[in-house]
């Protein structure tokens, strides 16, 4: 591997930090207009490492992080992982029900919030481990001419914060001293990160990651994808995705502080903010979901910015339509590549930079990944051109979920003694070995590039005291990849409950990305024998309507 770093030896920032001794004075990351050093950044992550350590935070704790994309997100993950603690990133949007779940689930005594979201984060301390907050604000490491004008013109968000002996202003923790002695680490057996998911019972899973499993995948999109397309020190990147989904942050590393280079980090995904960074910034690599490529192309203004310094585009979170990709060739003679993986199993496949994307594929293994197509039920691995489930197997991956062993059983099978994880996803297998994505399971939902579980939904509603049964599926869009629609069966002495009020419910319950953009009420749901509820039969029938409805 480069850079002489064997990677049973290797740390989640091990190759950054060669990049700050290697390049100090490069800029590592543009965040609203501010540049920030290599030099800088390691020494504000090593600070904020000494601030975690004074606090009483040991290796092995866990530690929440709950904000948006902001230098603070960087400086806290390099922080937290060099002070050996564990690495717990959650979506900023999440509301207390589920920061509260994930508090007791992972046993984390820490979380870093924003101003903004802290009333969720005080709800939470009277029913968690939770000891303290750290609390940031989106301008908290800009100068101060720079957070009075934006306090003037109204451009920052900003919330109410109760201060007591538990919660500690973010910035206070850069005042110490860098932490020299870093707590020794084994890659291997010590984790980095618990990243959740959604569950198959209705409870999100946390699912551990060691360091070496990481930096594999990492490695293996810096050196073998990117590869001499990656010019080490001088490329550009800029960061839209939030960096708390696995695809995000791994490309942030791979392409841009594991190679020294410059990372334009984009708070929000505005579209005439980010066409406005490309223009000024001049990135040739550029990651997306579907729903951002669909947004570009049909921005009014697009015309007037110039986007001739991409050179790489990908695209991840859901199989990109072939009308977006047709349409971004048309306009910029610019293929765009794809991306896919999961939080149990990191990034699988890349598209092969050179070779134009076939319409549907997913690309090919990474060589720290073996993927296998196998029939469902049999566990037998199918003929190449033949439908299938996606299983993924490495050596390097923790192949489990935290403190949820009935889970694991049902997601990690042994395949000819192996242990795969199940994808839910149905693929095809070409015989050069580009896999070809067919469609899901009919649990997991595809709305605006996350994978949203529908019976974590479910299990929401049928805690509604008038809900008795409850199905969510996903109905096709060209906006967001798929609807979210609830059928719900209510209790038979059941007075005056709506949509709305099941709407809201939910909303107060679950982040606004999981929530059902509609309800219909029947009298019943089919199940089977066992009284199973047929979801995939339920998501079919609703197809087959809409397709006779719109004709297609």
């Amino acid at each position: 591997m480069p850079d002489s770093i064997p990677l049973e030896k290797e740390l989640s920032y091990s190759r950054f930090d060669l990049m700050s001794e290697k390049y100090p004075k490069r800029t590592a990351v543009v965040y609203l207009g501010e540049h920030f050093s290599y030099e800088r950044l390691r020494n504000l992550s090593e600070r904020f490492a000494g601030g975690l350590a004074g606090l009483g935070v040991q290796k092995g704790d866990k530690v929440l992080l709950y904000i948006p994309n902001c230098i603070q997100w960087v400086i806290a993950y390099l922080g937290i992982q060099k002070a050996g603690a564990v690495l717990v990133p959650v979506s900023p949007i999440y509301t207390s029900h589920e920061i509260q779940y994930m508090l007791n689930d992972s046993g984390a005594k820490t979380i870093i919030c924003m101003d903004t979201n802290f009333g969720y984060v005080r709800e939470t301390f009277e029913s968690t481990p939770l000891e303290r907050a750290i609390v940031t604000n989106l301008t908290d490491l800009l100068p101060l001419w720079k957070r009075t004008l934006g306090l003037l013109l109204d451009k920052v968000p900003s919330g109410r914060v109760t201060r007591d002996e538990r919660v500690i202003p973010f910035k206070t923790l850069l005042i110490n001293r860098p932490l020299t002695q870093k707590p020794a680490l084994d890659p291997l057996a010590d984790l980095s990160y618990i990243l959740y998911t959604g569950g198959t019972t209705g409870f999100p899973k946390g699912v551990p990651g060691n360091h070496i499993g990481s930096t594999s995948y990492i490695n293996n999109v810096t050196f073998d994808v990117a590869g001499e397309h990656l010019r080490e020190g001088e490329d550009v990147y800029i960061a839209i995705n939030p960096l708390f989904h696995i695809m995000a942050l791994g490309f942030f590393m791979a392409i841009g502080l594991n190679r020294g280079n410059r990372v334009v980090l984009m708070p929000q995904p505005q579209v005439d903010a980010i066409l406005e960074s490309i223009q000024r910034y001049r990135p040739r690599w550029f990651l997306g979901v579907p729903a951002l490529y669909r947004m570009i192309l049909e921005n009014d203004r697009l015309d007037q910015y110039d986007l001739s310094s991409l050179r790489y585009c990908f695209c991840g979170g859901d199989v990109l339509p072939g009308k977006v990709m047709n349409r971004f060739r048309e306009k910029y003679d610019l293929p765009i590549y794809q991306v896919y993986g999961s939080t149990e199993a990191g990034h699988v496949t890349y598209s092969r930079i050179g070779t134009e994307p076939s319409s549907g594929s997913i690309g090919y293994p990474l060589k720290s990944r073996e993927c296998i197509v196998v029939d469902p039920v049999t566990l037998e691995c199918v003929e190449d051109g033949e439908n299938g489930e996606l299983f993924v197997s490495s050596p390097y991956a923790l192949k489990e979920y935290h403190g949820k062993p009935d889970e694991t059983r049902r997601t990690y099978v042994k395949v000819n003694d192996k242990l795969y994880c199940r994808m839910g996803d149905y693929v095809s297998c070409r015989p050069d070995g580009e896999l070809v994505y067919m469609e899901r399971s009919a649990d997991v939902i595809k709305h605006k590039g996350y994978r949203v579980s529908a019976s974590e939904i479910e299990a929401v509603l049928q805690d509604h005291p008038t809900v008795i049964n409850a199905c969510v599926i996903g109905i096709p869009d060209e906006r967001t990849g798929e609807r979210i629609k609830a059928i719900v069966v209510l209790k038979e002495n059941a007075r005056g409950v709506g949509g709305v009020e099941l709407i809201r419910w939910c909303r107060e319950r679950l982040a606004p990305y999981k929530v059902p953009g509609y309800v219909e009420f029947r009298d019943m749901l089919p199940k089977s024998k066992v009284g199973k509820l047929l979801r995939r039969e339920v998501r079919d029938s609703e197809r087959r309507k809409l397709m006779k409805k719109t004709g297609s």
